[in-house]
């Protein structure tokens, strides 16, 4: 089992993997699954200083690409309840039928989205600058699929945001000076 571990840690090892492991971190950590990617392109810059601004374009376009999965996985939940209400529809206007009933008149509950989601409605894909926070940013990217934001204009704000995001983080982290990692290494060694 210890080769094993081993031997993975060798294989997902960013220096030797490089660009495309930020790629992919990046990329998981915009869906749905709950993973962060900043500390892997903060690792990845602290090696090579060089590759500041590759890290942070590969990283941006990973997450970008995640949340593009995002919108569409609302989307495509959108239009399969829309395809389960007609269904079932259909199959209520039918037995109605074959009872000969007449139909009742139904009042109607407001949609989901008019309900609650004006505001993104109202404020269109510039909503998407904010799917870089963590714990509603995934979910907003689904949430303009399912509200049919045109995709083009969220994917591009969801880059400026997702952009500005690693920018920020990556940088601030950067300025913090060696020792104060080094204490948080040993800190960590101490409880383990």
């Amino acid at each position: 089992m210890e080769a094993f571990i081993d031997w993975l840690f060798e294989t997902v090892a960013l220096p030797k993997v490089g660009l495309p492991a930020i790629f992919v971190v990046s990329l998981v950590s915009a869906t749905l699954l709950p993973l962060g990617s900043e500390p892997a392109v903060f690792g990845y810059v602290k090696l090579n200083p060089d590759l500041f601004w590759p890290a942070i374009l590969v990283a941006t376009a990973g997450n970008t690409l995640g949340g593009a999965i995002d919108w569409w996985l609302g989307y495509a939940a959108k239009l399969a309840v829309v395809r389960y209400r007609q269904r079932r529809q259909l199959h209520e206007h039918e037995r109605e039928h074959a009872e000969h009933r007449t139909h009742p008149r139904k009042r109607h509950k407001p949609r989901l989205d008019a309900k609650y989601f004006r505001w993104m409605r109202r404020y269109g894909p510039p909503t998407m600058l904010f799917s870089w926070l963590p714990g509603i940013g995934d979910p907003l990217c689904t949430l303009a699929g399912w509200l049919r934001l045109p995709f083009w204009h969220s994917l591009f704000y969801m880059a400026i945001g997702k952009f500005l995001r690693y920018l920020a983080m990556t940088a601030s982290l950067l300025w913090i000076p060696d020792s104060f990692w080094h204490g948080v290494a040993e800190a960590v060694r101490q409880w383990f």
